[in-house]
C-alpha cells in the first residue's frame, strides 16, 4: 500500500496555483473561447438519487467532498500507478468536475468504472478518474446532470474531529453544483495540509475515510473567515476557499465554499 506522502505529490500542482488563482481580481474567469469542449477533462461524480427514497442533501454533499478525494488520493493515482497519468494531467490543468444523478440500475452500471464510492448516511457518491468529455462511457453520457435538487435539511452542529466545509450563505447552487464545489475543498484542504509538510494529520484522515463536515455558514461566519490574504488565512485560521471560474450557475470569481482545517 501506498504512503500518503507516495500519492499527495498528485496534489502538488495545486499548492502554487491556488494562492495565484485567489489573488486574481473578482471578475477574472478563465478564457476558454477556443477550447474544444469534447477535448475537456473532467472529473464526473454520479450522486445516488432514489426516486422514492432520495439521501439528506447534507450526507449526500458530504460523501461527495470525501469521495472527491477519495480517487485522488487513490493509491493507483502514486507516482507508477495505474491512474497516475489520468489524474496528474487533470490536476495540472483546469479543475472541473461534473455531478450526475443515478437511480436503480444506472447507480450499479457505474460501480464498474474506475473510481471511489462513499457513503455517508445512507447518502452515496462515485467519483470517477478523471476523462474527457469525448471518452465518456455510455454509462455516465446516459446520466441526467438537472434533477440533483433537494431539500435543505437541518444537520446541527458540525462535529469538531472533522474538518468543516461552509457553504457561501449568499451563493444559490443546485445539490450537483455544491457536491462538486465540496470536492474542490477536500482537494484544496488535503493540498494545503501536505504542502506544510502535516502528512501524518493527512494520513490519519485518510484512514478515517476522509470525513468532514458540510454547514452553510452565517452571514458573520462568512466575513470572518472567507480570506483576503489566502496564505495568511492557511497559516492564521487553517482556511482554504474555493473560487469559481463562473463556468455554470455562479458569476465569475465567486467564492462558493471555505475549508476549514480543525
Amino acid at each position: 500500500m501506498s504512503t500518503v506522502l507516495d500519492v499527495a505529490s498528485v496534489l502538488d500542482p495545486l499548492i502554487a496555483r491556488y494562492t495565484s488563482w485567489l489573488a486574481m481580481p473578482g471578475a477574472a474567469t478563465a478564457d476558454v473561447s477556443d477550447e474544444d469542449p469534447d477535448q475537456v477533462v473532467l472529473m464526473p461524480m454520479v450522486l445516488r438519487i432514489e426516486r422514492r427514497d432520495p439521501p439528506a442533501r447534507t450526507a449526500l454533499l458530504e460523501a461527495a467532498a470525501a469521495a472527491a478525494l477519495a480517487v485522488c488520493l487513490d493509491d493507483r493515482c502514486a507516482p507508477g500507478g495505474e491512474w497516475h497519468e489520468s489524474m496528474h494531467r487533470w490536476i495540472s490543468g483546469r479543475i472541473r468536475k461534473v455531478a450526475r444523478r443515478a437511480r436503480g440500475a444506472h447507480w450499479a452500471a457505474v460501480q464498474e468504472l474506475p473510481g471511489r464510492t462513499v457513503e455517508v448516511g445512507g447518502a452515496e457518491v462515485r467519483a470517477m478518474l478523471p476523462m474527457r468529455v469525448a471518452e465518456m462511457p455510455r454509462e455516465l453520457s446516459r446520466l441526467q446532470i438537472s434533477g440533483s435538487e433537494l431539500e435543505a435539511d437541518t444537520p446541527g452542529e458540525p462535529p469538531a474531529d472533522r474538518p468543516l466545509l461552509l457553504l457561501s450563505p449568499d451563493a444559490e447552487m443546485s445539490a450537483g453544483k455544491t457536491a462538486a464545489q465540496a470536492g474542490h475543498a477536500t482537494m484544496l484542504l488535503a493540498a494545503a495540509v501536505h504542502g506544510a509538510g502535516r502528512d501524518a494529520e493527512l494520513a490519519r484522515w485518510r484512514e478515517a475515510g476522509y470525513p468532514c463536515a458540510v454547514r452553510t455558514a452565517t452571514e458573520q461566519e462568512w466575513a470572518r473567515l472567507c480570506p483576503g490574504d489566502p496564505e495568511r488565512a492557511w497559516r492564521e485560521r487553517g482556511v482554504v476557499a474555493v473560487r469559481d471560474a463562473g463556468f455554470t450557475e455562479v458569476a465569475p470569481g465567486t467564492v462558493t465554499v471555505l475549508g476549514q482545517w480543525r
